[in-house]
């Protein structure tokens, strides 16, 4: 079997509306074709052989084991390919279970389908599955080191995707709460919820938290000296920056033991704690000075009790867990160093924070402390007896947790919560040590030791001992009050023909509300009346910059059948879901051949409309109709013909529908009737005349009507609306010239590139660019745009911006030209940085019935140039 090509489904999709993330596999059996699992000796032996937990799959026969009896009966491979895809997810720890495999129009060829948790981790499962498969069918085996090593491989996929336990915690919770969530590509911030009303996190810090609050906190003694003057009680503790300052400062806090601690450190990194003895202090002195980014080091009386991490988010407390550093308990014959290794063999225990504990490692932190208490690795301890491998309790480092969210005496509470709004921070984890946390800290010498910018959730979500707390609720509720909505309404167009038309119509209207208005279109990404990026934009990658914007309001987001192919829709779900028409356009791709497949793509964004919201359907096209079954919200119809049976139905019914009637855009509800606009008073219509044109009016009307926008409004929009008075300078602007001809386009990026590339490449004669690239961007882009101007033009010529943004002159065009050198090593070049010149240089060179290209800094100033020469 091979695999031809690989897809990454993000979103609602053409296999499944409720499944979003799925891994679409395109598999060529090749020899096996024509044969069932049962006429392969020794497949389903070896099969069972190496995945006996197989039997758990049920299949289609509703039982267990029913997936491995129709292996025994005989089933095509690329359904046992798609189970083992999922099993070997299963056993690196990724709950999956949702899989298709349907076979294409080319015989041999399947699109097996099956989810994942972590699309790297999915896409290996399926190449893995392929792989043992294969293996079996050729040689009845799969050798059990080559399976551990795939399923190694992939928990080191599922270590490397995660996004950290506290992270987890948190989107865990807004998917229960049905916030919408996606992981943002810089300093791993995840958004939660769409437009002006996401929130970000990044780990535990949050869109709240305040930077004087995390300054602070990561200023070890500027926090001590705020929480002293508050009357706060902390250790007595020193700053030096010099070994020679050492003795004195330890004599300053009151003499030994001491703590000795890094100014800027974190998780414990550099810490020693009592600290005895000189030679012991000089060696913590080291530890902390490498930990240290401004090699400051806090010298602190060392105070007797347990460590405890208080939690306090939005100013009140969540969560208590007392920390107990990473330790072995003797069982009277193993040796300390048997005992880490049976401790590490808990499946709690992984690498950093991959699981609940971290695994205790030994290294020359750890074989101090065990000096300490007299022990080495080889020490056998008593039944019971306590040997203890670090100084400090941090969960990082092998320690364990125990919930004390009960015991926490309310005075302790008090303080805590008073300590949380004094640094300034959200969401604050609050070190204390005290003998006795049920009791008053000034009673027992309790001190506050740390305060904690973006403190972990693991101890409190999983601790080892007690209740587990869902502290991810606060955080939640802090970003998202009740009266605080995490979404923007949503409203997604898609069909055959009409798509961008009825967009931008529909766009044009809500803008009419005064909202700021995202869309995206053939034409590009709009904010409001802005253009954002030019060229065809009706993917997922597109909408999503709708989406991730701050301060959009509204999306009005062109669906093509290409996104919904290739990704899936970028949204969960819609409030408003518009389907134009459906027409034998680009069938024979992607696996969808007939206008019934067709039909089924773009039914994807019907069925993902919201349940309080609408799906507005064209009851004049048959296909279109009949998504009405699979739609979970409401229906409205919209028609050309007021006797539509479909509409006269749906309006006994107290349905919603639109209609042109005797030369009117009418709303019907019911028995009612509401007159938008005549059609002859609607540009977009060409005065009436273009039925089509009509048709696309009406949808626009009734998706805004539905989704509230006022009727008056509706007018307005409709009436100013023309959709050739938005042309703008810089958006392929052609000019015939005497001898030859100039285009002008603000493209700036490789997308742009390419679009203008597909009308250049039709051009019969001289093809002459003249490039550059802002020096903002990646040295990979701007390397990207030389390669495809290579693909592009006869002649180029490589100018820079008069703004470098930040690049030293000339950067910017050794890139663009090492990518077009690797893309023709022979292209005909030149290199003329000053723009002014570049372009003037074109102008002279060009072949006569030539074009020359030009990707311009500043449009105005090149159409300039142009018509002076002209």
């Amino acid at each position: 079997m091979k695999i031809l090509k690989t897809q990454t489904l993000r979103g609602p999709n053409y296999w499944s509306i409720r499944r979003q993330k799925l891994i679409q596999m395109r598999l060529d059996l090749e020899d096996v074709a024509e044969k069932p699992s049962n006429l392969i000796p020794g497949f389903y032996e070896g099969l069972v052989e190496i995945l006996p937990s197989l039997i758990e799959h049920y299949c289609s026969r509703d039982h267990r084991g029913g997936f491995l009896e129709r292996v025994q009966e005989g089933t095509y491979m690329g359904h046992i390919v798609e189970h083992v895809a999922l099993e070997l997810q299963e056993l690196a720890g990724m709950p999956v279970g949702f899989g298709r495999t349907r076979e294409t129009s080319t015989a041999g060829v399947y699109n097996v389908v099956f989810e994942y948790v972590y699309e790297e981790a999915g896409r290996y499962a399926g190449r893995a599955a392929v792989r043992l498969c294969n293996a079996i069918i050729n040689h009845g085996v799969y050798p059990p080191e080559e399976l551990a090593q795939d399923l190694a491989d992939l928990r080191d996929l599922r270590a490397n995707s995660a996004l950290g336990p506290s992270t987890e915690t948190i989107i865990k919770e807004a998917e229960a709460r049905d916030i919408p969530w996606c992981l943002l590509s810089a300093r791993a911030m995840v958004q939660l919820g769409y437009g002006v009303n996401q929130q970000r996190i990044q780990a535990t810090l949050s869109t709240h938290s305040s930077i004087l609050g995390v300054e602070l906190a990561c200023d070890k003694e500027g926090t001590k000296t705020t929480l002293a003057e508050a009357g706060i009680p902390v250790p007595r503790g020193t700053v030096i920056h010099y070994l020679d300052e050492l003795e004195d400062a330890i004599a300053d806090v009151g003499g030994y033991p001491v703590v000795i601690k890094p100014l800027d450190g974190n998780h414990g990194r550099g810490i020693t704690i009592d600290v005895e003895t000189p030679k012991e202090a000089e060696e913590a002195y080291d530890v902390a000075s490498a930990a240290s980014k401004s090699r400051s080091i806090i010298v602190e009386k060392y105070y007797k009790g347990n460590d405890h991490r208080i939690l306090v988010i939005n100013g009140k407390l969540v969560a208590v867990a007392e920390r107990i550093p990473a330790h072995v308990v003797g069982d009277g014959y193993s040796t300390i160093e048997e005992l880490i290794e049976k401790t590490n063999q808990d499946p709690n225990r992984g690498d950093g924070h991959d699981n609940v504990l971290t695994k205790i490692s030994v290294d020359r932190t750890s074989l101090g402390v065990l000096r300490k208490q007299g022990y080495d690795m080889d020490t056998r301890l008593k039944e019971g007896e306590i040997a203890y491998l670090r100084a400090t309790a941090n969960l990082s480092t092998g320690g364990i947790a125990i919930d004390r969210t009960d015991d926490i005496h309310p005075e302790n509470i008090w303080i805590a919560e008073r300590v949380a709004k004094i640094i300034g921070l959200d969401i604050a984890g609050i070190d204390v040590v005290t003998p006795d946390i049920t009791k008053p800290l000034r009673e027992v010498d309790g001190v506050i030791v740390e305060v904690n910018a973006a403190p972990g959730f693991r101890m409190h979500v999983a601790p080892s001992v007690g209740l587990p707390r869902n502290v991810a609720a606060p955080v939640l509720d802090m970003l998202f009050p009740e009266d605080k909505s995490s979404r923007i309404p949503i409203l997604a167009v898609t069909g055959t023909n009409g798509k961008t038309t009825t967009t931008r119509l529909l766009a044009h209207i809500y803008r009419q509300t005064g909202k700021v208005v995202g869309y995206t279109s053939t034409d590009g990404i709009y904010l409001g009346e802005y253009l954002v990026e030019k060229g065809d934009n009706t993917g997922p990658l597109s909408a999503g910059v709708i989406l991730k914007d701050p301060t959009v309001e509204v999306a009005v987001l062109e669906c093509a059948r290409g996104g919904i192919l290739r990704s899936g829709l970028a949204f969960d779900r819609c409030d408003v879901g518009v389907v134009l028409n459906v027409a034998a356009d680009h069938l024979g791709l992607g696996d969808i051949d007939t206008i019934e497949q067709m039909a089924r793509v773009k039914g994807v964004i019907a069925e993902a409309v919201s349940a309080d919201g609408y799906a507005v359907l064209n009851a004049d096209d048959p296909l279109v109709a009949q998504m009405a079954q699979n739609v979970k919200g409401k229906v409205a119809y919209f028609s050309m013909n007021p006797d539509n049976p479909i509409i006269t139905d749906h309006l006994r019914r107290d349905g919603m529908a639109a209609i042109y009637e005797n030369g009117y855009v009418s709303i019907y509800e019911g028995e009612w009737t509401l007159r938008v606009e005549k059609a002859v008073n609607m540009p977009v219509t060409m005065k009436g005349m273009a039925p089509f044109m009509i048709a696309n009016a009406l949808a626009a009307c009734l998706a805004a009507f539905v989704n509230g926008v006022d009727i008056e409004l509706i007018r307005q929009g409709v009436r100013t609306f023309n959709p050739g008075a938005n042309q703008t300078p810089g958006r392929m602007n052609l000019f015939d010239l005497r001898d030859f001809s100039v285009l002008i386009d603000y493209a700036h990026n490789p997308a742009g590139y390419e679009a203008v590339g597909e009308f250049v490449k039709n051009w019969q004669g001289d093809r002459l660019g003249v490039i550059g690239g802002p020096g903002d961007r990646r040295d990979e882009d701007l390397m990207l745009l030389g390669q495809i101007a290579a693909r592009i033009f006869n002649y180029i010529i490589i100018k820079e911006d008069d703004d470098r943004r930040g690049r030293e002159k000339g950067e910017v065009a050794d890139l663009i030209l090492k990518g077009m050198l690797s893309e023709n090593p022979n292209q005909e070049h030149i290199v003329i940085l000053d723009e002014i010149e570049a372009i003037e240089t074109a102008l002279k060179k060009v072949d006569k019935d030539g074009l020359v290209v030009i990707f311009p800094e500043s449009v105005s100033r090149s159409i300039e140039l142009v018509q002076k020469y002209q």
